[in-house]
């Protein structure tokens, strides 16, 4: 007899070995994710030529996307937790239900972040660190991604709606068309039509939108256990806390970070627009390596929600360990390629040749470089929180990183190191590196502690105490 689709996706979920499941839904995760930041750093690349100034534009931007990233992952990964959960309990109809609700916020906080945002586009861009040379193309380039919030805010959910289901192929599809259409967009428009920041702020809208189409066809055509469905009662009170409440630790990790890139290029405007536009280069560099930990690490999301669903702790375990050690090997060898090849790297996006950026930028991607390492420890302690419904604990370790922890350093280090040093600057490179470390000395204990006090596989769970 044939098993029935939800059955077969059942016993994919909980009977295939778990490194092997990891690698499945990660790599196509991970490649999705390796190419939207080739396009955001595409982006930054083709409006580099243009000079630094127009290149430090992308640094102000970013905070924005930053903002629209944070609402989409929160309404996705707060509706993709529960989904997969649900699935594993074996209950689609309240999965749909969780899907529809998050589709709509997602799609409401993306209108109201692009009504506000260009209604108040230039004091906005000051706000966000914008000198007055790279205020121009500031407002050029964040017209367009302001326009194209709400497809980035819903596009989010169903990429980890998705993700969550265990069909990360097909997520990571619509996003890496996406991807490509951008970058060869920006290369039609800013190079080949001269268009500047505006074709590259023009050539991610439209990418975007397509991007959407293609992530919500599957969702059209039957291609999915969790079903789009706009009917009386399908959002509660109760479904809006429980995807807010669960997805608020990724809103938090996003919008601090966000927050945190803002100060940053508050903090380096004291230096010039040359450590500003230095300072964006290396962040989106950091960024792409980070990003492979992220990926393996919401490759790993779906398998720690599902299995906990099913009552497999120790599946969850395992999955647990074996991404921690995978992505420390794959982000160990990026950050060691990373720190030789650091002065090719900068001068890629450093067009002007300019000798300042190029000293800020290679020193201080090389100081991030030596402790990239420790990111493994933190994503997946934070993910498998969130997957599994520890709310305070996913929401503090995702403040710590990217708000509690760096902030104060972005103020502290460049205070300390210009009154005992006279280097204000170096304190400031070494800001984020210190968040890392931080975050991975409280994250690692909390984790492991969480994880040898999971009972024996088919026991119902009791209230287990983290260290945080």
């Amino acid at each position: 007899m044939s098993l029935s689709k939800s059955e077969s996706h059942y016993i994919k979920m909980t009977e295939t070995p778990v490194w092997k499941l990891v690698l499945v839904l990660g790599l196509p995760t991970t490649i999705s994710m390796l190419v939207t930041n080739i396009y955001n750093m595409a982006d930054t690349y083709f409006v580099s030529t243009l000079g630094n100034s127009a290149g430090g534009a992308t640094s102000i931007v970013f905070s924005i996307m930053a903002i629209l990233q944070a609402f989409g992952f929160m309404f996705g990964h707060g509706a993709g937790s529960h989904v997969s959960r649900l699935l594993g309990a074996k209950d689609s109809e309240k999965a749909g239900r969780f899907l529809s609700s998050s589709v709509l916020l997602a799609l409401l906080s993306g209108l109201t972040i692009m009504t506000v945002g260009l209604l108040m586009l230039e004091p906005l861009m000051l706000f966000l660190g914008s000198t007055p040379d790279i205020l121009p193309h500031a407002k050029n380039y964040a017209l367009y991604i302001l326009i194209a919030a709400p497809a980035m805010t819903t596009s989010c959910v169903f990429n980890n709606v998705l993700r969550y289901e265990g069909k990360a192929t097909l997520a990571m599809f619509g996003l890496t068309s996406g991807g490509i259409l951008n970058i060869l967009f920006d290369y039609i428009l800013v190079i080949q039509f001269g268009m500047g920041t505006a074709g590259a702020g023009i050539a991610t809208a439209v990418s975007q939108y397509i991007s959407l189409i293609i992530l919500l066809t599957p969702f059209l055509i039957g291609k999915t256990q969790s079903k789009l469905g706009f009917a009386r009662g399908f959002i509660t009170s109760r479904i809006v806390w429980d995807i807010v409440s669960t997805g608020l630790p990724s809103l938090i990790r996003q919008g601090l970070s966000s927050i945190s890139i803002g100060v940053l290029n508050v903090q380096a405007k004291v230096y010039g627009s040359a450590a500003i536009a230095a300072m964006g280069y290396v962040s989106k560099t950091v960024q792409f390596i980070f990003c492979v930990g992220l990926g393996i690490g919401q490759g790993f999301q779906p398998v720690a929600a599902f299995n906990y669903g099913a009552k497999k702790y120790s599946r969850v375990k395992k999955g647990s360990y074996f991404t921690m050690f995978f992505g420390l090997f794959l982000i160990g060898s990026l950050s060691a390629a990373c720190y030789l090849l650091a002065p090719f790297i900068i001068n890629i996006f450093n067009s002007e040749g300019t000798a300042l950026v190029a000293q800020i930028g290679v020193e201080a991607l090389r100081i991030n470089c030596m402790v990239l390492w420790v990111l493994p420890a933190t994503v997946v302690g934070n993910m498998m929180f969130q997957s599994i419904g520890k709310r305070v604990p996913a929401i503090l370790l995702s403040a710590l990183q990217n708000g509690i922890a760096f902030i104060p350093m972005l103020y502290l280090l460049p205070y300390l190191f210009e009154t005992y040093y006279g280097n204000g600057l170096l304190g400031l490179e070494m800001a984020q590196p210190m968040a890392y470390i931080i975050t991975a000395v409280v994250t690692l204990p909390s984790m492991m502690i969480f994880l040898s006090k999971l009972p024996k596989d088919g026991t119902e769970i009791k209230k287990i105490k983290t260290a945080i």
